[in-house]
Parts: structure tokens; C-alpha cells; sequence
């Protein structure tokens, strides 16, 4: 492919993803980041969100739960402690965990177990707002 970049995916249980795009877009810690091929080189840390990949006129997203970014003029490589092709999101489970976690932190729980309980209710927000653009480009 003309005027692309190749992206790998992958986290702890494996690659999610492998191939040349036109354009990636990435949660990073700063807020969003679109790359493009020869991007300058980058290397930062990803915030629970989405990452979308566009090959030609079609958009794939993933969901990751944080992690790093590497940016190379012909290369990206996201690798997430977490991460899940969007369409496998479980909607009720992301609704669930929100749950539980509010509740944590409405018991006053200790400085570890509120940080816990705070990272979690990011990754589930994360999750359920992955869901809903999903949705509403369907």
C-alpha cells in the first residue's frame, strides 16, 4: 500500500492486530493522537480508550486499557496491558464493573484501594464509550 504505516497491536494475551494503515488514532495520555506515515518520532503512555485504525475507506477500533506507544516514521507499536477488538466489548460486563467500582469508592476505602477503584471506573467508562460510538456508526 501506497502512503502507509504498519501498527501491531498486542498485549498480554497476544497480537490483536498486524498490518499497514493510512491512519492510526491512540488514547494517549495527553489526549488523542492521530498518526500518520512518517510521523515523528514519539514514545508515550496510553490511557484506557480506543484506538482506531483506518485502511482505506474503512475504520477498525480496539479497545485498550492503557499501556505504551511507539512511533517510528514507518512503524507503530501499541502495546496494551489490555486490549479487545471493539465489536467483543461486553456491554453488560463494562456496565457491571462501573458499578462495583462506584461503589468502592463510596466506602471510603483507603488510598490503594480508591486508586484501584478509580482505575477501574476509567477502564469501564472507557469501555462503555468505545461501545457507544460503536453503535452509533453502525
Amino acid at each position: 500500500m501506497a502512503n502507509t504505516i504498519h501498527v501491531d497491536i498486542v498485549s498480554a494475551e497476544g497480537q490483536l492486530f498486524a498490518g499497514d494503515v493510512n491512519m492510526v488514532f491512540a488514547p494517549a495520555s495527553e489526549g488523542e493522537i492521530g498518526i500518520a506515515p512518517r510521523h515523528a518520532p514519539l514514545l508515550t503512555t496510553l490511557k484506557a480508550g480506543e484506538v482506531r485504525v483506518q485502511i482505506g475507506g474503512e475504520e477498525y477500533a480496539f479497545y485498550v486499557g492503557g499501556g505504551a506507544l511507539e512511533i517510528q516514521p514507518n512503524n507503530v507499536t501499541i502495546l496494551a496491558d489490555t486490549a479487545a477488538r471493539a465489536a467483543d466489548l461486553d456491554e453488560a460486563a463494562a456496565q457491571e464493573a462501573k458499578r462495583r467500582a462506584e461503589a468502592a469508592m463510596a466506602d471510603r476505602p483507603s488510598e490503594e484501594k480508591r486508586a484501584e477503584a478509580i482505575a477501574e471506573l476509567a477502564r469501564a467508562v472507557a469501555q462503555l464509550r468505545v461501545i457507544d460510538r460503536l453503535r452509533k456508526t453502525r
